[in-house]
C-alpha cells in the first residue's frame, strides 16, 4: 500500500504521469540502494523481486544474521551512529529497547504510515509507538501466538496419544504438560527427550500471566512477581526430571535437534512453524500442532524500524508500507508460518482453511487464529530483553549443573538489579 505522501514522491521518480517532462526528455529515477538487517528468514525474498517489478530503481540488500547478534548489533550502531541498515528488524523482545530511543530513529508519520493504524491489533500497533505515543517508529510484521509442535512418531514410541485433540487435551496445564513429559521419559524413546530446552517453556509461561518482567510504571518486578517465580520453579522442574535435550534455542545443535529428532515438543508460535520445516525437512508428516498448556499466550513477533543514519528515508519507508501491507502479510504466512499483525485477516476464508501438509495437514490458519484472537498484551519495559538474557543465562547454568535452582535464581536477581 503506497500513502498520499510516497505516491507523489513515486511519481517524481518516474512513477507516473503528470505534467512534467515525458518520452527522451524524462530523468531516469535515481538508482537507490536499500538495506534490510532482519534474523532468520522473514520470507521477504519473494516481496523483493514483485516490489523491484514498480519500483525498477531500487536494489534491495538483505542481510540476515543470528539473533542475538543482530539485535547487539543495532545497539552498538545506534550508538555509535554509523552501521545501521536502512531497514532493520526489532524483536518483540527488544522492541522497547529500541523506541525507547526515538531520537535514533525515523518517525514513519512523516511519510503517512500512521493511516495504517486501524488495520492494527491495537497492542501491535502501540508496541511501535515512541513511549509518549507521539511517534510511530516500528510497523509490525507479525505476532507469535502460541501453540505446541509436537512428534507424532515419537509420541506413538512412548504409547502417548497422537492425534492433535487428544495431545491437547494431555496438558491444559504446564504441571500435566510436564507430568506428560515424565511419561515420555519413562518410555525411554531411543535418542530423544521431550522438550529442547526450559528457556522457551519459561518466555512461554511468563507471556500467559497478567504481568511480566515489568509493572506499568516499567519498574522491573522479577523479585516481586510471583508467576515469574512460579516460571522458574516449573522450568528448572523440566530440568530436574530430565527431561530437557538441552538444547538452546537458535544454537547449531538446536537446529540439528530439529533434524535428528532429539525432542518431541517445542512452544511452537507461528514463526516457528517455518522454522521446523526448513530444519527437519525428511520428516515432513511426522510433525503436528496441537493447543499450549495455558490456552494462549505470544512469543515473538517483530517490527520494522527505519534508524535515522538511513540516507533514504522515504523509500524505506515506503518499502516497509509493502512489506507489511495486508496481502503480503497473509502471502508471507501461507509461505513461512508468521503470522499476520492484521485482525482482518483472522477471519479471511483464505486463512481459516489454510492447512500445511507438511504438519499433517494441521489446520494452522484456524490454530493461529485462534490463539491470535486470545492473546492479552503485557507490557513490556525498556530493558525486556537484557532482563530475559540474565533469567535465561540462570536457566542454563542449572541446566549444564553449575548452580542449583536457588543458587542461580539469588544470582539472576542480582544481575537483574544492575540492568538500569
Amino acid at each position: 500500500m503506497i500513502t498520499a505522501s510516497l505516491l507523489g514522491f513515486a511519481t517524481a521518480c518516474g512513477g507516473g504521469g503528470g505534467g512534467g517532462a515525458t518520452g527522451a526528455d524524462a530523468a531516469p529515477a535515481e538508482k537507490i540502494k536499500l538495506t534490510i538487517n532482519l534474523f532468520g528468514d522473514f520470507g521477504f525474498k519473494p516481496l523483493y523481486e514483485e516490489y523491484k517489478k514498480t519500483h525498477p530503481n531500487i536494489e534491495i540488500v538483505e542481510n540476515v544474521t543470528q539473533f542475538n547478534d543482530h539485535h547487539n548489533n543495532l545497539v552498538k550502531r545506534l550508538a555509535t551512529n554509523a552501521g545501521a541498515g536502512d531497514i532493520e528488524a526489532a524483536e518483540v523482545g527488544y522492541i522497547s529497547t529500541f523506541t525507547a530511543q526515538p531520537q535514533r530513529f525515523v518517525d514513519l508519520k512523516e511519510y503517512g504510515l500512521d493511516k495504517r493504524e486501524s488495520e492494527y491489533l491495537d497492542w501491535k500497533w502501540q508496541q511501535g509507538l515512541s513511549k509518549d505515543g507521539s511517534q510511530l517508529l516500528g510497523l509490525g510484521t507479525d505476532v507469535g501466538g502460541l501453540a505446541m509442535c509436537y512428534r507424532k512418531d515419537l509420541f506413538e514410541k512412548a504409547g502417548l496419544p497422537s492425534d492433535r485433540d487428544e495431545v491437547g487435551k494431555l496438558w491444559p496445564t504446564w504441571e500435566e504438560y510436564i507430568a506428560t513429559g515424565k511419561k515420555f521419559a519413562e518410555a525411554k524413546v531411543d535418542g530423544a527427550k521431550f522438550v529442547d530446552s526450559p528457556g522457551e517453556i519459561f518466555r512461554a509461561m511468563v507471556n500467559q500471566a497478567p504481568v511480566g518482567l515489568y509493572d506499568a510504571q516499567d519498574n522491573i518486578i522479577v523479585d516481586s512477581n510471583p508467576d515469574v517465580k512460579k516460571a522458574w520453579d516449573l522450568s528448572n522442574q523440566i530440568t530436574a526430571e530430565g527431561l530437557s535435550a538441552k538444547l538452546a534455542a537458535f544454537s547449531p545443535p538446536w537446529n540439528t535437534g530439529f533434524a535428528k529428532g532429539s525432542f518431541a515438543t517445542i512452544i511452537c508460535p507461528a514463526w516457528m512453524t517455518g522454522f521446523i520445516q526448513e530444519q527437519a525437512q525428511d520428516a515432513a508428516g511426522k510433525w503436528d500442532i496441537a493447543a499450549v498448556p495455558g490456552g494462549s499466550g505470544n512469543s515473538g513477533g517483530s517490527h520494522l524500524m527505519v534508524p535515522k543514519q538511513s540516507k533514504h528515508p522515504k523509500e524505506a519507508a515506503e518499502l516497509i508500507d509493502f512489506l507489511t501491507s495486508k496481502e503480503n502479510q497473509a502471502k508471507v504466512f501461507k509461505e513461512e508460518g508468521t503470522f499476520p499483525s492484521i485482525p482482518e485477516l483472522y477471519d479471511d476464508p483464505s486463512i481459516q482453511s489454510f492447512t500445511k501438509e507438511f504438519f499433517g495437514d494441521a489446520p494452522i490458519g484456524r490454530i493461529y487464529s485462534e490463539a491470535a484472537k486470545a492473546l492479552k498484551p503485557q507490557h513490556l519495559g525498556p530493558k525486556e530483553a537484557e532482563v530475559r538474557v540474565a533469567i535465561g543465562n540462570g536457566l542454563g547454568r542449572v541446566e549444564q549443573g553449575k548452580q542449583t535452582p536457588d543458587e542461580a535464581w539469588a544470582q539472576v536477581l542480582e544481575d537483574v538489579k544492575k540492568i538500569k
